[in-house]
């Protein structure tokens, strides 16, 4: 079985707290970034999210964006350089 790298793993288990989501992907996109400002040796820079919760209807996209950044303020705040965020609210695609 492989684990998650850390950075992955922190902000896996820091959405699944916040918003015990129905859907969650965390993709660590950072190979495509190699070279460019903001990326690390090693990756676990840049990450894609797609997170799917009960909590964001009715909520703005820009809203929904904020939530997931103050759950992550940590993370954006020292080894992540980019977020990108699809947040759902149940039944949206």
């Amino acid at each position: 079985m492989k684990t998650e790298a850390p950075v992955a793993q922190a902000i896996r288990d820091k959405l699944q707290a916040a918003f015990q989501p129905h859907r969650l992907e965390v993709i660590d996109d950072s190979r495509r970034h190699a070279g460019h400002a903001g990326a690390r040796e090693g990756g676990e820079s840049h990450f894609n999210v797609v997170i799917e919760a009960s909590i964001f209807e009715g909520l703005s996209r820009v809203e929904r964006q904020r939530r997931v950044n103050r759950a992550l303020k940590e993370e954006l705040a020292g080894p992540v350089h980019a977020l990108s965020i699809k947040a759902l609210a149940p039944g949206e695609a």
